[in-house]
């Protein structure tokens, strides 16, 4: 895939705004520039160094768009790898429109979603876990998915597989000089260090791929569903986390009949809380549906809080009975999804009574959502379900789903050129699977491509991206 032409496009948000940046990228980016901007100055910017600004107006003729800020950046010292202009405009939706339409007129071709991007990967400038990290790096919207985005586009994770993929590449030519000397039955690759080495990879690509469950949480944030018997405060609970108030709450009971999602960063770390219909024998259809659809989001859930009147169960034996026999079917039903069982309305009982319930009930967290007490103790033991070990430690965490299928593949090639070595079989057997694993490897960075791949990773990017 070779891209030689010029391409334009928006790279700030849509819409009107204080300034506005448009982006050229392609040989001839700052010759067609040059075509509709004036220098205040006179300045020829097609003999001017790289990396400057200059001040002007884009005009089409005797008609002036806008004043500008050109910024000239010539390849392959550039974001891209190619000549780069940025022109800096007012934020108007028309000016933008009009120096846009004027640059197309002028030799452009609009853009393909993350096609300066692609452009960038092409000419070497990122590798394509790098240029993927790009895409993650706008979409994050807490620290610890900026920290990752941060590191991998800094080449954390794609040095890590080169340098795998490179000690191994080392050894498959010694294997694969073996076979060229079959006849002698001699050994280039020493077979102690081989093993060593696959030991030593295999016990990476674990801890890559191990990292992955972490890293899709922190990526996509992590489902808290909280559910309960109608009235017992879900509503309440919800609102004095996200300190607002989001959902309706009200002394009738089946208020909530449909689910309310929010979302909040307790340490860098994204929650989505899910409000859920409460939990009750109903022969009101839609509240029946709405029940429906609390099982379906504790399924959706990694963590659910399951929560109850604490005012009611300290003076009703059969509400407490009742409660234990829920509590377990939650349990038995969702086995792997850790389980917070909050005390609600703590602040209308005795201290009597509170010791009394929590003795009833294992792991029983009591709070008072209306008094906003013991909310802060409840994000606590959220945060204690995510392992942020790596992220302090500044480890490597995969994120991305093609990445971890890869490393997956890599993984059972590797096992198989360890079992193969365990056997003593053949170099020609086992250079095929070590081919295979730096086939996955390359996969990850980029070595190895094609159209439809880059095709399908670029296309969830922003256009002027």
């Amino acid at each position: 895939m070779i891209l030689q032409d010029t391409i334009v496009a928006l790279a700030t948000p849509s819409g009107a705004g204080a300034i506005a940046i448009i982006r050229l990228s392609g040989k001839d980016a700052i010759t067609i520039a040059s075509k509709v901007f004036r220098s205040v100055s006179g300045k020829d910017i097609t003999k001017q160094k790289t990396h400057t600004i200059h001040l002007g107006h884009i005009a089409d003729g005797d008609k002036i768009y806008d004043q500008v800020l050109l910024s000239l950046f010539k390849g392959p010292n550039s974001y891209t790898g190619e000549n780069t202009i940025e022109i800096s405009c007012h934020g108007s939706t028309f000016i933008q429109q009009q120096i846009i339409q004027l640059m197309l007129r002028s030799g452009c071709r609009m853009a393909n979603a993350g096609e300066f991007t692609l452009r960038a990967f092409l000419n070497g400038k990122l590798d394509l876990s790098q240029a993927e990290a790009v895409a993650d790096l706008i979409a994050s919207d807490n620290e610890a998915s900026h920290q990752i985005a941060m590191q991998q586009m800094r080449g954390g994770f794609s040095n890590e597989i080169a340098k795998l993929r490179d000690e191994l590449l080392n050894f498959a030519s010694l294997i694969e000089l073996e076979l060229d000397f079959s006849e002698e039955d001699v050994e280039f690759a020493d077979r102690t260090q081989f093993h060593d080495l696959l030991n030593r990879i295999e016990f990476v690509l674990k801890r890559l791929i191990d990292s992955f469950a972490v890293g899709n949480v922190i990526k996509n944030g992590i489902p808290v569903a909280i559910v309960g018997e109608p009235n017992v405060g879900k509503s309440t609970l919800l609102n004095a986390l996200l300190n607002e108030e989001r959902a309706i709450v009200s002394d009738i009971a089946g208020t909530t009949r449909d689910t309310i999602e929010d979302e909040l960063v307790i340490n860098g770390i994204g929650f989505r809380f899910i409000d859920t219909a409460g939990i009750r024998e109903t022969k009101d259809v839609v509240e029946s549906i709405g029940i429906k659809k609390t099982f379906e989001k504790i399924e959706q859930a990694q963590v659910v809080i399951y929560l109850i009147d604490s005012s009611a169960l300290a003076n009703d034996k059969e509400y407490l009975n009742r409660l234990k026999i829920e509590i377990e079917k939650i349990k038995n039903q969702f086995p792997l999804k850790p389980l917070i069982v909050l005390g609600n309305k703590a602040d209308k009982i005795t201290d009597g009574q509170k010791t009394e319930i929590t003795l009833a009930i294992e792991e029983l967290m009591l709070i008072s959502a209306k008094e906003n007490t013991g909310v802060e103790e409840l994000k606590d033991k959220l945060l204690s379900f995510v392992n942020t070990g790596a992220l302090r430690n500044n480890e490597t965490i995969v994120t991305n789903t093609r990445h971890y299928d890869s490393l997956l593949k890599a993984l059972e090639e590797i096992q198989k050129v360890q079992f193969g070595l365990q056997s003593n079989l053949p170099a020609d057997l086992m250079a095929i699977d070590i081919r295979q694993a730096l086939y996955y490897f390359g996969e990850i960075t980029g070595q190895v491509t094609n159209d439809e791949l880059l095709g399908n990773i670029f296309a969830n990017f922003c256009i002027g991206k």
